[in-house]
């Protein structure tokens, strides 16, 4: 079933008036099982869903505004991830049984034809990429191994075991790095050569799982989304492994889009929100937390040490630290909390006692503390989402089994 939301005048999508909360375009209703993933397809007039009831559906805008199925084709297991090429009409789809399997889609969007199949995994595909300049398919699995196959001959061509599920997948063509995330939050950062891949490092930061990734080619930022409800951003171009948390969501982050021309991250999550992102603003990065037996302010033991414990004849202390400056201080010495938007805590986290009053005196002189993020309700738990910057249209997925088309194009100025 589709329900019409809003009917726009042409078969196309047009940009409507800017404005700064994301309006509801279309709702699009069909599936009876979880929907894994969907992608907008010729400016918004389609979308390609797949389904937990083995099947790839593709919608078709029709006239009155409703979208309508005109491809429900059904697959021998359950796809969980796809990856379409909107230029070659090639549309990849990871399933539950591990394998891979290529389709060329037709013009008029009316049939798909399968191409290839590729028997990659022992176990679900999490993620799968199609690189065209190298001719290869990446793919990541929840057997712990990510690997790649050549698409001209369909062989092997490398691949990489990572300490747990691998769960989200990012490439860089120019560089030729590809970035796997993983169950135990890290993230793998390996180069690929037809000889096979090359670990480069491993990026450790999260205290969750990793869910989604992201990636800005132009300025080598790697973003990482994870069940910690945090995203991090990491300075890959820069070498210096540098990096800074963006803390929005109050429940895991689920799905992240980047817009390259508007330099707008998009993150979206359980709590029911997605978050728009600047990226071009200056930040501040997060500094690291650092380790003492004493509060770096008072000196008062913390409860693990116990000689000092015993010499102060006092009862030791639970350890916190301030997100400001990263010192390990007690409860006392770090009573306040502030929100710091150039360093990516939109909500009000702790702070030590000097921190709050530095953040303070710079209010002073100006609002130093002016949200570097906009935050928007979607009605529904995210679970995927994909992003036509030119259009200015983004998809949501929902854990209601609900795609809903937003027009966006007033927040990606």
């Amino acid at each position: 079933m589709a329900a019409e939301i809003k009917a726009l005048p042409s078969s196309k999508p047009t940009k409507t008036t800017s404005t700064d909360k994301p309006v509801l375009v279309s709702r699009i209703e069909g599936s009876g099982d979880d929907i894994h993933a969907a992608v907008l397809l010729n400016e918004g007039t389609g979308v390609i869903s797949i389904s937990d009831d083995k099947s790839v559906r593709i919608w078709q805008r029709r006239d009155s505004g409703q979208y309508w199925p005109s491809v429900c084709h059904f697959l021998p297991s359950a796809p969980t991830c796809l990856h379409y090429l909107q230029d070659q009409m090639q549309l990849f789809l990871g399933l539950d049984n591990g394998k891979v399997i290529e389709f060329s889609v037709a013009t008029d969007y009316n049939s798909i034809n399968q191409t290839r199949e590729y028997h990659s995994h022992q176990g679900r595909v999490s993620e799968v990429l199609h690189c065209p300049k190298a001719h290869w398919v990446l793919t990541a699995s929840r057997d712990k191994f990510f690997v790649y196959h050549c698409t001209e001959t369909g062989r092997r061509l490398g691949g990489h075991q990572c300490s747990g599920w691998c769960t989200a997948l990012r490439y860089d063509s120019a560089t030729r790095h590809t970035f796997v995330g993983d169950y135990t939050g890290q993230v793998t950062m390996l180069k690929l050569e037809e000889s096979g891949a090359q670990v480069i490092t491993v990026l450790k930061g999260h205290n969750g799982s990793i869910r989604a990734l992201a990636w800005d080619g132009e300025r080598q930022l790697l973003f990482s989304g994870s069940f910690d409800q945090s995203v991090i951003v990491w300075d890959i171009g820069g070498g210096k492994g540098t990096a800074f948390e963006l803390q929005g969501h109050t429940s895991k982050v689920t799905s992240l889009v980047y817009g390259k021309s508007s330099h707008q991250l998009i993150s979206g999550g359980e709590d029911a929100s997605v978050v728009f992102w600047d990226m071009a603003a200056n930040r501040q990065e997060t500094p690291e937390w650092l380790e003492s037996d004493s509060c770096q302010y008072c000196e008062r033991p913390f409860f693990w040490n116990i000689k000092a414990m015993m010499d102060q004849k006092q009862i030791g202390l639970r350890q916190h630290h301030c997100r400001k400056c990263g010192k390990a201080v007690c409860d006392s010495c770090s009573s306040k909390r502030s929100c710091i938007p150039v360093m990516g805590f939109e909500f009000d986290v702790r702070v030590c006692d000097k921190c709050h009053s530095t953040i303070t005196d710079q209010d002073l002189s100006g609002d130093n503390r002016k949200s570097l993020a906009r935050f928007h309700e979607v009605k529904h738990s995210v679970v995927y989402m994909d992003l036509d910057e030119e259009m200015g249209l983004l998809l949501t997925v929902g854990q209601d089994r609900v795609m809903k088309i937003w027009e966006v194009s007033g927040l990606l100025n």
